[in-house]
């Protein structure tokens, strides 16, 4: 469930940086071996376009809730086959029925995108615009680039900052459990989900810290990727299929319409910032 810089560069480096040290070279070798592997298993069928899901969703229902999508290929909506299929999409309807108001829908989110490039997606905005509400979902690919946490989570943060000032409430999903990845054969999928919960961890504190609201997607959706893959994940067995978005959209959505003062009470996996949540 990351980007598609996963299935060319990133996806042998990191995992090799974090078996260095006391790693033999026939370690280093066999880690080396099953990277190409992965990167001819998942190949790239999706190509680097996601559907453009951005309209007036449920006009009819009047007073708009405008909704803005940061981040990767997960927040773009790559795998999906159609808009409604993306994230957006699906958090979209999930808001229109929930809240019963219309939903305007922004997507700056680009596939392939690190945390580093949230300040781009940002800066791409109309200086006017103002989201009601913000959700962000990136780190895969600051994963499997060897992106240091630190700075990771340094500008995760400074896009929830840049948000909170625009007024808008802010949903994080954390980074996805790699360990979901079939195509990755072991031991390089055990190290990657290592990495990807250690990054996850970091987001979920930072994002708190910063006055954000967070989902962590590892806990609340990636059960259904590891036991259930042939449904959740697209094409290329990489990123979510329509059912994986729907799974995702409906896990994140308790957060979203709290944000907007919809529900109070959110399920496990969900985290408010002052303590509040479950999980």
């Amino acid at each position: 469930m990351a980007s598609k810089h996963l299935t060319r560069t990133g996806i042998a480096l990191v995992f090799l940086a974090g078996a260095a040290g006391g790693t033999t070279y026939a370690a280093r070798e066999l880690l080396r071996r099953q990277a190409a592997q992965a990167r001819r298993a998942i190949g790239k069928p999706l190509g680097e376009q996601a559907p453009a899901a951005d309209r007036h969703w449920r006009k009819r229902y009047g007073a708009p809730v405008d909704l803005l999508l940061l981040g990767d290929s997960v927040a773009a909506g790559l795998g999906a086959e159609k808009p409604k299929h993306t994230l957006g999409g699906r958090l979209a309807r999930g808001i229109a029925a929930g809240a019963e108001r219309s939903v305007r829908l922004r997507t700056a989110a680009v596939v392939g995108s690190e945390s580093s490039m949230l300040a781009a997606q940002l800066a791409s905005l109309p200086p006017t615009y103002r989201p009601d509400v913000a959700v962000i979902v990136v780190g895969g690919n600051d994963v499997t680039h060897r992106v240091p946490v630190a700075e990771s989570v340094r500008h995760l943060a400074a896009a929830i900052d840049d948000l909170r000032a625009r007024g808008a409430e802010v949903v994080v999903g954390t980074c996805p459990d790699l360990g979901a990845l079939r195509p990755v054969p072991q031991p390089l999928r055990a190290l990657g989900s290592r990495a990807s919960r250690q990054l996850a961890d970091a987001q979920r504190a930072a994002a708190l810290e910063h006055g954000a609201r967070v989902v962590s997607l590892a806990h609340v959706v990636g059960p259904f990727f590891i036991t259930n893959p042939d449904e959740m994940f697209s094409l290329d067995r990489f990123h979510p299929s329509a059912h994986g978005y729907k799974r995702t959209a409906k896990a994140m959505l308790p957060s979203v319409l709290a944000a907007l003062g919809v529900v109070e009470d959110v399920p496990f996996g969900h985290h408010a910032p002052g303590g509040g949540g479950s999980g």
